[in-house]
């Protein structure tokens, strides 16, 4: 099923182990459809299910096969709920668009239990609650305050000691947890070759190995063009997630694909099976990048992790995973590893789906390169895309440098926002001390390759520096002249 990735990462365990599914023909005619949908994934053959069942007629075209994708290589876990606590979505989308964010997804687990009970989907399904685990005080913090707020929405999730996670994992590496009820963990790729054939049970025409190749408006209809056929549509989902490609450049430019990695060991002895995960989660902590890890149906220990972009990098992370599994769990030493394979995943910058909007960027931009896009709004895109990873240090060059100044207000305050959402440490260098002084909590100045004065920002005008005094105030006299090099100030600011 995933043999078409790269050979280092398309020993699946997932399509090892994949129920058998009648084979979608590829499209070879010109056929027409109230909705056409581009993805055989999740998204894709969910909202064609549920369209199919509202009576619209539904054409889905897949460049490979169904769950070849994201929906195929992922963890498995039916994690409810939004990234961040849900109050950020009141705060950042208002009242009304934020409490429907936070009902969708925290209703998200459920209608995946219900949708697998209806169609009477084989994929192992288990709701047996999403578990966090704290690594640290800081991971604990977060845990504590996302129950407190999900308790405000008619949420209850349970927080964990120590000793419950020992219990409910089988480790003593992390120092607490959270679990919430409304999740739990499956088989992906088995679910998403289920959603293919209650989708076609429903009506739904899918179509296999059928790359869109263009995709253009005709008036009031979209016209999708594969290789060997044509589809015809009044409206058009573009369901792709890591593998969007070029198809769409709003598209392009606003989801970031992520390259994730699994391993899998061999099926696990009942005595190893009894130490390791008794309670059947499918855990993931609170690192930066963070780990996640679980048993499947026939007792292998699967665990996942953040991928690299070429097969060295790849290499190195896959035996990571395996290095952090026999860390948590040293039982795991002698065991064989069977399976290896990963994939790309989606994510926006902002880890909502509203991220061209976030960013400040205007609709009309949305089809734009970045190359077409003025400076300030290049400026927010490269912003985007420095943030989507949650990095522990950003580092800015010069990020208001040719700007006009209202413009560059915005680009400070996102930053701002960016590191106290983040909780990361930038650095900046620049040479706007206006900006300077709105974003910076520590100020070190640099002259001649050295630093000649360092403290918070506040006391940059009293620094008792002539160097100092004459840069931030900007005046033609002083010790600094145009024959030697400008002085420059980097910006320190933290948490």
């Amino acid at each position: 099923m995933i043999q078409n990735e790269e050979p280092v990462i398309a020993n699946s365990l997932w399509s090892a182990t994949a129920n058998p599914s009648a084979p979608c023909p590829e499209l070879q005619a010109d056929v027409s459809a109230d909705v056409a949908i581009v993805g055989a994934g999740f998204t894709g053959l969910s909202a064609a299910l549920h369209l199919a069942q509202m009576g619209r007629s539904v054409v889905v075209l897949e460049a490979q096969t169904p769950g070849w994708g994201a929906s195929g290589r992922n963890g498995g876990q039916v994690n409810p709920g939004l990234i961040e606590a849900p109050n950020d979505a009141i705060a950042r989308f208002g009242p009304e668009m934020g409490q429907r964010m936070i009902r969708l997804s925290g209703q998200a687990g459920q209608l995946v239990f219900d949708l697998i009970a209806e169609h009477h989907i084989q994929c192992d399904a288990r709701p047996v609650g999403w578990l966090r685990a704290a690594h640290n005080s800081t991971g604990m913090q977060s845990l504590v305050h996302k129950a407190e707020q999900w308790a405000q929405h008619g949420a209850d999730l349970k927080l964990l000691s120590r000793a419950d996670v020992v219990q409910a994992i089988g480790t003593n590496a992390y120092i607490g947890g959270l679990i919430d009820p409304r999740g739990g963990n499956l088989h992906p790729l088995n679910y998403a070759l289920g959603l293919c054939d209650a989708a076609r049970a429903a009506g739904v025409r899918i179509y296999g190995q059928s790359r869109v190749e263009k995709l253009e408006r005709r008036g009031a209809e979209h016209l999708l063009v594969t290789k060997r056929g044509q589809l015809r549509a009044g409206r058009v989902l573009l369901c792709t997630n890591g593998y969007s490609g070029p198809l769409h450049k709003g598209l392009q430019q606003s989801v970031v694909p992520i390259r994730s990695v699994q391993v899998a060991t061999e099926p696990l002895s009942q005595e190893l099976r009894a130490g390791i995960l008794p309670g059947l989660h499918a855990p993931s902590d609170t690192r930066r990048l963070l780990s996640y890890f679980r048993m499947d149906a026939a007792g292998r220990f699967v665990m996942g992790a953040r991928g690299g972009y070429s097969v060295p990098a790849t290499r190195a992370r896959l035996a990571q995973a395996r290095a952090w599994s026999i860390k948590l769990f040293p039982q795991l030493a002698q065991v064989r590893w069977a399976f290896e394979w990963g994939g790309y995943i989606a994510a926006t910058a902002d880890q909502y789906p509203h991220l061209i909007t976030q960013l400040g960027l205007a609709a009309s931009v949305i089809d734009q390169y970045p190359a077409e896009l003025s400076g300030g709004m290049q400026k927010r895109v490269a912003l985007a895309r420095a943030i989507v990873d949650k990095p522990e240090i950003l580092l800015f060059d010069e990020p208001t440098s040719g700007l006009d100044p209202i413009t560059g207000g915005v680009i400070d305050r996102l930053i701002i926002d960016a590191r106290e959402r983040l909780g990361a440490t930038t650095v900046t260098i620049s040479h706007d001390m206006a900006s300077v002084r709105r974003i910076a909590d520590k100020v070190a100045m640099v002259h001649n390759g050295v630093i000649i004065w360092a403290g918070p920002a506040e006391a940059m005008n009293d620094s008792g520096v002539p160097e100092v005094h004459q840069f931030v105030h900007g005046l033609a006299e002083g010790p600094l002249t145009n024959e030697k090099p400008a002085a420059s100030p980097a910006k320190m600011a933290t948490s």
